[in-house]
């Protein structure tokens, strides 16, 4: 729980802006490690004025994630506050009963008097599926302050019937008056926004990236050592190693994996299959009933299956690993694979795996596929729960290596030079509020 006030990051601010006419406000529930590098470049390039504002400080310190099934704090540690102006806001005490639940985060300052001190000409929120984030958005619009949003939903998912789908439009028609201008992190995500009525001019690029210079780095230090690596893990040399990398939970179908791994089984003219599981939660008991395990991180000394075979494929449990740890495991696998289903409203571990330079299968729910990933190789992309379809984008690694392609390509164009251009623009024409916007409900 953040007992500070208002506390600003007073050694962060004195890095030198050029665009002194504006000033932009990021709100956001906490340090998270895909933003972070984001904000810190943003520093670097120095032509919007800005400050980050979070809600609380979770993930610097160790705190339980039920999904994970464990504690945990990001291995970036004090280095997430370094390198960028910020602040943490007061927020009601009784959140930290529920860490895990963001929506129960709640403002208890007002922020106008703040706004107006700092002159702030725009409030950046992520989403809206915090409270805390349409509190300061009314205030914001209250002060004459421009509203931007950087959500990740998508078109992909299915709507649920004509009433949840009317009642959906029209509550999103009431959020989305309240922004001045959309951030769209991808095809999907920007779709959503014009099926839902949002003026093209209202639209702006700031696609979903990760520290890729970071991880392109990273995986390059680790090159040298796959083969122990994946010897450590007890990985065979000659066989395709597929990484599932995530939590193990219903929404992203770790399962699917394992079964399309049973299909290839008896294909006895290619490589044999290793699963790579590198994460945590509820489904790991059944992901190990399921597959022959060669290694496991969480039970190192017990007793493991003495083979594999057609019901039971060789299987490794790395366990969580953390940022400065993860590159490991792109460099001992053949190729990622996200199966999960629409609540995948992105999946950044595609980026990170790309930058790594590891290929990447995911089914044709996770949001990020039709940017990353069918422009190296559409067959890369699988319709959802085609177990038998996933089996053969996997079979297709046999044999081939790494299959790079053109990675490196794909994934430069989601960076955070884009989204940063983007903030410098718009930042130039934001010095007074532009509330005759009209906004189009869609039909």
């Amino acid at each position: 729980m953040c007992k500070s006030r208002w506390k600003l990051n007073l050694e962060a601010e004195i890095c030198p802006f050029d665009n002194h006419g504006t000033m932009l406000v990021i709100l956001t529930t906490h340090p998270i490690q895909y933003q972070v590098p984001l904000w810190q470049a943003l520093a670097r390039d120095g032509r919007v004025r800005f400050e980050v504002w979070y809600l609380c400080d979770h993930a610097i310190r160790a705190t339980h994630d039920p999904e994970f099934g464990r504690a945990f704090a990001w291995d970036l540690g004090q280095g997430s506050l370094e390198g960028y102006p910020h602040r943490f806001l007061s927020i009601n005490e009784k959140w930290s009963l529920h860490p895990s639940d963001f929506f129960g985060i709640r403002l208890t300052g007002a922020l106008g008097p703040l706004l107006r001190e700092r002159g702030v000409t725009a409030l950046w929120i992520q989403g809206w599926q915090k409270y805390a984030y349409w509190q300061a958005a009314s205030q914001a619009r209250q002060a004459g302050v421009e509203v931007w949003l950087r959500g990740e939903t998508n078109d992909l998912a299915p709507s649920g019937g004509l009433l949840k789908g009317w009642l959906k439009r029209i509550r999103l028609r009431r959020l989305f008056s309240q922004v001045d201008r959309f951030l769209f992190i991808g095809s999907a995500n920007r779709r959503f926004y014009r099926n839902h009525g949002v003026a093209e001019q209202r639209l702006f690029p700031a696609p979903y990236c990760v520290d890729n210079a970071r991880f392109a780095a990273q995986a390059e230090a680790l090159r040298s050592q796959r083969s122990e690596i994946r010897r450590r893990w007890g990985i065979a040399d000659e066989a395709c190693c597929v990484l599932f990398c995530g939590k193990f939970i219903s929404k992203k179908r770790p399962l699917d994996v394992v079964a399309a791994a049973k299909l290839l089984a008896d294909d006895r003219t290619s490589s044999p299959i290793h699963l790579l599981f590198v994460g945590s939660g509820e489904l790991g008991g059944e992901l190990r009933a399921a597959t022959a395990a060669a290694f496991d991180a969480e039970n190192p000394t017990g007793p493991l299956p003495s083979s594999p075979d057609e019901a039971r494929p060789r299987a490794s449990f790395a366990g969580f690993l953390n940022q400065t740890e993860i590159s490991r495991a792109y460099v001992a696998a053949d190729v990622l694979v996200l199966p999960s289903d629409h609540g995948e409203t992105w999946g950044l571990v595609v980026n990170e795996a790309m930058a790594s330079t590891l290929p990447c299968i995911v089914s044709d729910a996770v949001g990020c596929g039709e940017d990353l990933v069918v422009p190296v190789d559409p067959a890369r992309r699988y319709p959802l729960g085609d177990i038998g379809a996933l089996a053969s984008a996997i079979g297709a690694f046999h044999g081939d290596g790494r299959a790079g392609g053109n990675l490196a390509a794909v994934v430069s164009r989601h960076d955070f030079a884009a989204t940063i251009t983007t903030l410098a623009e718009i930042s130039s024409r934001t010095e007074t509020p532009t509330r005759t916007s009209k906004f189009v409900p869609g039909r």
